[in-house]
């Protein structure tokens, strides 16, 4: 069939829910067939334990470039004329979107340029470049860098494609419900992280059409509830540093945003420490790499647990870049609220075999110790005072417990340092 329309579908503002049906995602589905991975759909036994519910993921993480971003971005490239495609398309991100753009748009012999703010760490300048994409660094904010794109678009003639809010973006990303409800037709529901709104849009238009007893639900990020506040007539703040900085979106999309009124069943926000649960669940009992938006569904109903208890879920893991010092510190920071990793300020006298002596009580309890760091100088304590903060390793909080409990019998005294 051809991929060439005679006219591209409405974008934007411009666009209604009646510009993305089934029979959009499904022609997708056929021009994207074989250029995109067809990724993996698998039941998880011990996140159905942990959760109550009966958990099915979908690993859109083994993505090419660890995203479903690129099955939007095709569908829009190969829905271009001969003209567009010899001058070119243009897109602001500095995510995923444009990774999945500037990849698809060299395979076809498309010319793709990025606008990112200058402020877009390198690494993921060195990504977009290396996939063949030109980047170019303007503005310091998203806003400005996009302002400078939609600038770029008519001086030089170039196709903008939107990462979200576009029909024809979100019909692709609306192949992965088709995929998961092809494996799995009989779920009951589906949950799925929202930044802009294309990914859920296109979802939710397959998941009403075959079944409408399917719940759609959305998650955002806590610190980004913009999709939610713009629903519900809600107001919160919206800004901060998020581990889900995929899903970070002030301003969504005005043609999802509709779509999302007429076919989600609901938006649910999540905290932090969810979002670094879940990415810490994921690699362990899954050995996935998730970043925080792809592990914002499972964050969801790890944290209603009566919501969805008992239901049969389809979990969409939407993307797998995640810095590696970060994903160390989201592992870290989990094994800490386990009661696996502690660290325990405790006041010595500064005298000879002080420390000797508290670390005979770690070796009683057979916790191991880690790091030791001494504070001397700034403290309140007498001059022959001292601090010492010591991180240790255990089988669980119990057993550091039990040492305090130790500590504090031998006279010192003893604080755990708790996670922010």
């Amino acid at each position: 069939m051809s991929t060439q329309p005679a006219s591209l579908s409405p974008k934007g503002a411009a666009a209604c829910p009646a510009d993305l049906t089934i029979e959009d995602v499904r022609a997708a589905a056929v021009r994207i067939a074989g250029a995109v991975v067809e990724t993996p759909m698998m039941h998880s036994i011990t996140l159905s334990e942990i959760t109550g519910a009966d958990i099915w993921l979908k690993f859109e993480n083994l993505q090419f470039t660890a995203a479903y971003k690129e099955r939007g971005a095709l569908n829009a490239l190969l829905l271009l004329n001969d003209e567009q495609r010899a001058r070119g398309v243009i897109a602001a991100s500095a995510g995923n979107h444009s990774q999945g753009l500037s990849y698809h748009g060299t395979r076809l012999g498309v010319p793709v340029t990025i606008v990112m703010p200058r402020t877009t760490p390198t690494v993921k300048v060195m990504q977009t470049e290396s996939v063949g994409g030109k980047v170019v660094l303007e503005g310091e904010t998203f806003d400005e860098a996009y302002a400078h794109a939609r600038l770029l678009e008519a001086e030089l003639g170039l196709t903008f494609v939107h990462p979200f809010d576009d029909p024809d973006v979100a019909a692709g990303a609306g192949t992965v419900a088709l995929e998961m409800l092809d494996v799995k037709p009989d779920l009951d529901c589906i949950v799925t992280p929202i930044g802009g709104g294309g990914l859920i849009s296109g979802m939710a238009t397959v998941a009403k059409a075959l079944n409408p007893e399917i719940e759609v639900v959305g998650v955002q990020a806590g610190l980004f509830p913009s999709m939610f506040d713009r629903i519900k007539g809600e107001s919160h703040d919206c800004g901060g540093d998020t581990l889900a900085e995929g899903i970070a979106v002030k301003q969504p999309g005005d043609f999802t945003a509709q779509v999302i009124a007429e076919r989600v069943d609901d938006i649910l926000l999540v905290d932090e420490p969810a979002l670094e649960k879940a990415v810490a669940l994921l690699l362990q009992i899954e050995k996935t790499v998730v970043e925080g938006a792809g592990a914002a569904g499972l964050a969801a109903v790890l944290s209603n647990p009566a919501r969805f208890a008992g239901k049969t879920i389809g979990l969409v893991l939407c993307g797998g870049n995640i810095d590696t010092r970060l994903l160390a510190n989201v592992l870290l920071r989990d094994l800490a609220r386990q009661g696996r990793l502690a660290r325990l300020r405790i006041t010595l006298q500064d005298r000879p075999g002080a420390l000797f002596k508290v670390m005979r009580l770690f070796d009683e309890h057979n916790v191991n110790i880690i790091e030791i760091y001494h504070q001397r100088i700034f403290t309140t304590l007498p001059a022959k005072g001292l601090i010492t903060d010591i991180e240790c390793e255990a089988r669980d909080a119990d057993q550091v417990d039990r040492l305090v409990e130790g500590l504090r019998a031998k006279g010192y005294v003893v604080q755990m340092v708790e996670l922010g």
